[in-house]
């Protein structure tokens, strides 16, 4: 366990390909944090044109919507991967051992099965505006600056995908857990109390400090 994170490793086939896939999810976790700054950019530059120059930026909007995918998909995988996403602790923290384990399976297989329903969704919905025939490739375009909608549409199957390994992983791991009774499994959140928590942050900020 390192930082602020609630993920064991180990040298298991499991744990290196966790680390491995975790690597990709922290690029794209990157990649959503630089949309959200090139928004506020967008916005100074917009607003700055407006009130100096007479001027917005033109097609503000429109890049609006081409960035929001980064910022709205791109980090999911990274914050399932270290239990960031929103989840009933007060009753999973009750459970303790193979009953915990058989919980967590089974709410992470619903879930895998929602992501795997919108990668599906999604990837139709990017299927409808790619074409290689249109002008840049596109079949619909942004309304002000007309530009192309298909790589903002790509994103989200994309970025489901990744989500949907790291909940394959995920299973993986529960299910392991679930035959060997381990009470230290890799690959996964640990479910931690408040005090635990507050804890390990009170560790983080004091090692920083030092």
């Amino acid at each position: 366990m390192s930082g602020s994170s609630l993920v064991l490793s180990d040298d298991s086939r499991l744990s290196r390909i966790d680390r491995s896939l975790y690597r990709l999810e922290r690029v794209f976790a990157l990649l959503s944090g630089l949309a959200v700054f090139s928004l506020m950019l967008l916005a100074v530059a917009s607003v700055g044109g407006r009130n100096g120059f007479g001027q917005p930026l033109p097609g503000y909007v429109d890049w609006i919507e081409q960035i929001m995918p980064l910022v709205a998909f791109m980090g999911i995988s990274f914050t399932q991967r270290d239990g960031g996403h929103i989840r009933m602790d007060i009753l999973v923290g009750q459970l303790k051992g193979r009953w915990l384990y058989a919980a967590e399976f089974v709410t992470t297989a619903a879930i895998l099965l929602l992501m795997v329903l919108l990668v599906w969704g999604t990837w139709a919905h990017f299927d409808r505006s790619f074409d290689f025939a249109a002008p840049m490739w596109s079949r619909d375009s942004s309304m002000d600056i007309a530009l192309p909608i298909w790589p903002a549409k790509l994103l989200a199957p994309v970025a489901f995908s990744v989500i949907c390994v790291r909940l394959c992983l995920q299973l993986w791991a529960y299910g392991r857990a679930l035959i060997t009774g381990t009470a230290h499994p890799v690959a996964v959140p640990l479910v931690m109390s408040a005090a635990e928590q507050a804890a390990m942050e009170a560790e983080h900020v004091s090692g920083r400090d030092v």
